[in-house]
């Protein structure tokens, strides 16, 4: 099978090679896809780089841990009849070498959904990491439905389904933005009130749109960047789901503040994710995507043979929606 593959950490340019490797064959409890496109996610461009120095120490790796496809065929325990269904997949390259960036993919049945009709692989291929690391971020702590919600960054990838997942589920969303652009694209996904997280002082820009009533709950894409901010406007029992922290990655917590009103911090990664919460993210994405209710922005979808111009993408770090390799 056609696939790409990294040897070594280092620049895209530098590792990433496209080439034929062995065809996996469905072991017990798997499915064999051939994947019709592959997402590429910033998690996935750090692996590359060597944020997991211990990755190689097996082999080589083939990037990605989303995609979509066809299966093809099926392992031992796993129902016949599913062969020819349309699915995505998610977590592919996590505790294994072996991701989407390929014509194939066997993994465990339970990652690959079912993709609804209504849905086209390129949308399948942006549902593992940013959908799901959404829905957990709105979803982890209970119903959302007549609290206010927070997203940061609400045009980037997890945020901007965060505030459809969040607005669908009754909850009023407070978006920031930086730019006209992002500021509408917040508000088309749902978002009631957007602010500017450059301007000079975002927690009162905050309480004047919220008319004073602190936040419930607030997803997070810059956990220690914005903490003074958060912690200044959430309230008393609130939460905080965070899923990076790439500005400050290691910030220093202003302990008795948090203490004193009662904050929990949620990190947030799909990986880590109770199989439940991955069951009910699933079953919700299953249901949105059925009935065309979720909002996609793939920012560029490229051919498997440019899968280093795919991570420079990524690295680039100015690009709002998913990257998305197709598999021909």
């Amino acid at each position: 099978m056609r696939a790409a593959w990294f040897d070594s950490f280092g620049s895209a340019k530098d590792v990433l090679q496209v080439g034929e490797q062995q065809t996996p064959v469905a072991g017990v409890g798997e499915v064999l896809v051939r994947l019709a496109t592959s997402g590429v996610n910033p998690s996935d461009v750090k692996k590359r780089a060597g944020s997991f120095p211990n990755l190689l120490d097996d082999g080589f790796v083939i990037p990605n841990s989303d995609g979509a496809g066809i299966i093809e065929a099926v392992g031992d325990d796993v129902d016949a009849g599913r062969v020819g269904e349309r699915v995505w997949i998610y977590q592919a390259q996590y505790g294994r070498r072996f991701g989407t960036a390929a014509e194939y993919v066997a993994i465990d049945a339970r990652r690959a959904p079912k993709l609804p009709d209504a849905a086209s692989f390129e949308i399948g291929a942006c549902l593992g990491i940013p959908v799901m690391t959404a829905h957990r971020c709105v979803f982890a702590d209970g119903d959302v439905a007549g609290q206010t919600i927070l997203v940061t960054g609400g045009a980037g990838r997890v945020g901007h389904y965060a505030v459809q997942w969040a607005s669908r589920a009754g909850a009023t969303v407070v978006a920031t933005a930086s730019n006209d652009e992002d500021r509408e694209s917040c508000l088309s996904a749902g978002a009631h009130h957007v602010v500017n997280h450059r301007s000079d002082n975002v927690a009162a820009e905050i309480m004047a749109v919220t008319h004073g009533a602190l936040i419930d709950r607030i997803v997070d894409v810059e956990f220690g960047g914005n903490l003074p901010t958060s912690v200044e406007v959430l309230r008393i029992g609130g939460t905080i789901a965070t899923y990076a922290s790439t500005h400050v990655p290691e910030p220093t917590l202003p302990f008795f503040q948090m203490m004193y009103k009662d904050i929990t911090i949620r990190c947030v990664i799909v990986y880590a994710m109770p199989e439940a919460a991955k069951d009910h993210a699933i079953a919700d994405i299953d249901t949105a995507l059925s009935a065309s209710a979720l909002q996609h922005r793939i920012a560029h979808t490229l051919p498997l043979d440019q899968i280093v111009e795919s991570n420079e993408l990524i690295e680039q770090g100015s690009i709002r929606g998913a990257v998305v390799l197709s598999i021909d």
